[in-house]
């Protein structure tokens, strides 16, 4: 099963990457400014993710392909690494979808 790790940046503000089963990153978030906004971002990620058109696929100007995980408002929730390929970012989709509806939070704020 997958996990989401909440960290805190060096600013302050709050992140998430959500991991798969092999400890492999397959989203980051944007910073928050709180713990709870973290939180719904979490929240938002399980409930978007399961709606292909709320991937948006983006190339990166080293031609790269990525994807953004995009919230009903069109806001950013989440953003994938960059990919070698479409067939590996298809799969890094597939594994949002396969991971994140079950996944547990993990606070590693809580742990210093």
């Amino acid at each position: 099963m997958g996990k989401f790790e909440i960290t805190s940046r060096k600013n302050g503000e709050f992140q998430f990457n959500l991991k798969a089963t092999n400890g492999q990153v397959i989203l980051t978030s944007q910073g928050y400014k709180t713990k709870a906004t973290c939180m719904n971002g979490i929240e938002s990620v399980k409930k978007n993710c399961m709606d292909e058109k709320r991937f948006e696929i983006k190339e990166a100007s080293n031609g790269k392909p990525y994807f953004n995980l995009m919230a009903t408002n069109g806001q950013v929730i989440g953003t994938s690494q960059m990919y070698a390929n479409g067939v590996n970012m298809k799969n890094g989709i597939a594994s949002v979808q396969k991971n994140a509806p079950e996944a547990e939070i993990v606070d590693l704020t809580e742990a210093k």
